[in-house]
């Protein structure tokens, strides 16, 4: 009979013991899990961020036909009263959904800026 002997290589023994290690020990799992957590956390803040930018638009351009309207009906009846209040409340409205828009847009910087990232 004969036997056929083959050397491998060191290098290669040493790499497939350190990927045996590294999958028996599960670390490669858990980092794999937590950067799979830190992708939908990220997508989620970022859908966030579309939504709230999304109503932004919306409300801007909601003010901006309700101001257009009132300041139409100033220029048609003279009167200034009650379409100031309206062109001010319409303001105040885009004011606020800036306000939180900036919020959300923070909000979610900061959750991903302390989530863990698995590295």
């Amino acid at each position: 009979m004969t036997t056929n002997t083959v050397s491998v290589n060191p290098q290669v023994v040493d790499t497939l013991g350190v990927i045996q290690s590294n999958v028996l020990s599960g670390s490669v799992t858990k980092q794999s899990g937590a950067g799979k957590a830190y992708q939908s956390v990220s997508q989620s803040s970022a859908l966030a961020v579309q939504d709230a930018t999304d109503s932004l638009r919306n409300v801007s351009t909601m003010a901006t036909t309700a101001m257009g309207v009132a300041m139409a009906q100033m220029l048609a009846t003279g009167e200034v009263e009650p379409y100031s209040g309206i062109i001010a409340q319409a303001n105040l409205m885009v004011t606020n959904s800036t306000t939180n828009f900036g919020t959300i847009g923070k909000s979610a910087s900061e959750l991903l800026g302390e989530f863990p990232t698995g590295d």
